[in-house]
């Protein structure tokens, strides 16, 4: 376990906990050594996360679209790596094949729409990552009563709770990241 990816808002509007728990979370996986995956820019919950992982002895892996690049909120600066791409797609794909783990800190319909293909992933197959939902302040509490109902109303089995982690502190998060075995996954591919 290297890269930790990690989904997280890119508005600087938020409360107060969210960019800490984001900070917190960075801290930790510096001190251990690790480094983040993230969208590459200079804004929000993820620059937060990816400043205090640098902050704290890891080190930073930018992946951007160009169009947001040449938007100027590239980071390019504070990564060791800085991988410029031509979409959301493609950006999302090099995360996935560069990242070890994925954590999805609160964000808004890009973060949503990240941590529920690195599910999709995960339930046929594809990967068998540790999945992380930081539910900081309870922001995806609707979003477990959504998957809660997926389950219960047979869209998804119920083995699919396994897909992924929800975690209330990035203490929380980390332990399970750092004790997560892969080979005791027994969902992956089966429908």
């Amino acid at each position: 376990m290297k890269n930790i990816c990690v989904f997280a808002s890119s508005s600087n509007k938020l409360k107060k906990e969210f960019y800490e728990d984001a900070k917190k979370l960075g801290d930790l996986m510096g001190q251990a050594g690790l480094n983040i995956v993230y969208g590459g820019s200079r804004l929000g919950l993820m620059y937060a996360c990816a400043g205090a992982v640098k902050a704290s002895g890891g080190g930073i892996i930018g992946v951007m679209p160009e169009k947001l690049y040449n938007l100027g909120v590239g980071n390019p600066e504070d990564c060791k790596e800085f991988i410029l791409t031509k979409g959301m797609r493609e950006r999302k794909a090099k995360m996935d094949e560069i990242s070890d783990a994925v954590i999805a800190l609160a964000g808004g319909f890009g973060t949503l729409e990240e941590i529920s293909e690195m599910i999709v992933q995960k339930q046929l197959g594809y990967n068998a990552k540790p999945i992380v939902l930081l539910n900081t302040q309870g922001f995806y509490n609707s979003l477990i009563n959504f998957f809660d109902n997926i389950i219960e109303y047979n869209f998804a089995k119920e083995s699919t709770r396994e897909l992924y982690y929800i975690a209330n502190s990035p203490e929380a998060a980390m332990r399970y990241i750092q004790s997560y075995n892969p080979q005791e996954i027994k969902f992956a591919g089966k429908f």
